[in-house]
């Protein structure tokens, strides 16, 4: 999460607590792309009569939790030193190795984060979870299938039942050009000051998967083994950039981080870099989903048809398939068993493949089709626009696509994502499972 903003809290330091990482150093140029096609950044009316934000009550993971804590048939216990936090992690099937540490200044509990007492992250595929260290309440994001991103706190009371508190003005800042124009997550890094102070003056981008390799965590912390890669990660003041220059990588391919903090005060000492690729990767893809959501559902309304979203629907695509992703150059490695327990979930087909299956030497994953196909906001995207998508993908995984946006996709890769696919999502139309041609190799 990044910047969340509550009650009392100007906009200007409202951020989520999961969406804060894009590395471009105070003093080094912005490379990140930031727009996914023409219209992508201008705001979705989503407080209005056809999508009801505000109005209409959440589903998702936190609000299902919620749901089992009334009823009883959820217990969470309160931890002495972290209080709801591991009962409710364990509530909602996120695990402690997705932990991820972020020191700049970029929530509305600033005056509590630093480098020397991180913000911790933690996620699932559906779910984003920040803590404070000595802070009264827990962040979340929950992300209901066709809101989008829903925000809301939980305060660290011992004496009274866990409540999630849903909080809409958090939406001041988690919905605009950076995340698509809907209510979502960003991923951005900045270089800071020795106290985690954010210097925006020169510009920032943002992070997902097409975000070369150096340019990323800038303001947070990382852990695990990269090679002769440079990242932005573990530097704190300008001194420690500059010297980065001169000495490459002397803060990279660490796994002890205590040297910079007290690790106790952490449900792990790890802030795991394949936990940050892959959430990378996820936060941008379901804002992607949210935006596809709200222009399937409008244009549906105004035209009942959604023939004017082809450039939007490409553009989904070539990021589900990672058409763009930037390469790595040599093998990483994570500190925690994040990238085991990760792939573990599958589903697998008869051969033991599955989309969570990792590469972590040229690619972020093996197959690359995101695993977010199988998600709820996947399945809940307008029939009409989920039919096109699902012929475009057919079309390109079998090779009937000979265009030059999928082209870096090989033959053989994209036979093995088409049968993955055909063995584990659930809903495909019936063509993909009769149609037996091989894509072109």
């Amino acid at each position: 999460m990044n910047r969340m903003n509550f009650s009392g809290t100007p906009p200007a330091v409202c951020s989520l607590m999961l969406a804060a990482l894009v590395s471009v150093p105070v003093w080094a140029p912005a490379g990140a792309r930031a727009d996914d096609y023409q219209g992508a950044t201008h705001m979705m009316p989503f407080e209005e009569d056809t999508i009801h934000y505000n109005k209409t009550p959440a589903e998702g993971a936190v609000p299902r939790l919620q749901r089992r804590i009334d009823d009883g048939t959820a217990q969470i216990e309160f931890h002495p030193r972290f209080g709801y936090l591991p009962g409710i992690l364990r509530e909602l099937g996120v695990s402690t190795n997705s932990q991820m540490l972020v020191f700049s200044k970029t929530s509305f509990q600033r005056e509590r984060i630093s480098p020397h007492a991180p913000r911790a992250v933690f996620y699932g595929d559906n779910v984003y979870v920040g803590y404070v260290v000595g802070s009264p309440l827990l962040e979340f994001t929950s992300v209901d299938p066709r809101l989008g991103g829903v925000f809301y706190t939980l305060e660290q009371n011992s004496k009274a039942k866990p409540r999630f508190v849903r909080t809409d003005a958090c939406v001041e800042c988690h919905a605009s050009g950076k995340t698509m124009g809907v209510p979502g997550h960003l991923v951005r890094s900045f270089a800071t000051d020795e106290s985690g102070v954010v210097d925006l003056t020169t510009g920032t981008s943002l992070v997902n998967h097409r975000t070369p390799f150096e340019e990323r965590w800038g303001g947070w912390y990382v852990t695990g083994r990269h090679g002769s890669q440079i990242h932005r990660g573990n530097l704190i003041g300008k001194e420690a950039f500059d010297r980065q220059e001169k000495e490459p990588n002397y803060l990279g391919n660490i796994t002890d981080l205590s040297r910079f903090f007290d690790v106790g005060n952490y449900l792990t000492p790890y802030s795991d870099v394949v936990a940050l690729m892959v959430m990378e990767h996820q936060t941008h893809m379901h804002n992607f989903l949210t935006r596809l959501q709200y222009e399937a559902t409008i244009s549906l309304q105004m035209y009942g048809h959604v023939n004017y979203l082809k450039t939007a629907s490409e553009a989904f695509l070539r990021y589900l398939l990672f058409t763009e992703e930037a390469p790595i150059k040599g093998p990483v490695s994570g500190a925690t068993r994040f990238a085991e327990t990760f792939a573990a979930q599958g589903p697998c087909d008869h051969q033991g493949r599955s989309l969570r299956q990792f590469d972590l030497q040229t690619r972020l994953f093996k197959y690359p089709c995101s695993y977010l196909i199988y998600s709820d906001a996947f399945d809940a995207l307008p029939d009409k626009l989920r039919e096109r998508l699902y012929q475009r993908l057919f079309d390109i995984l079998t090779g009937k696509d000979s265009g030059a946006d999928f082209a870096s996709i090989p033959g053989p890769t994209r036979q093995a994502v088409l049968e993955i696919l055909r063995e584990t999502k659930k809903g495909l139309p019936d063509y993909w499972k009769a149609d037996k041609s091989r894509a072109a190799l």
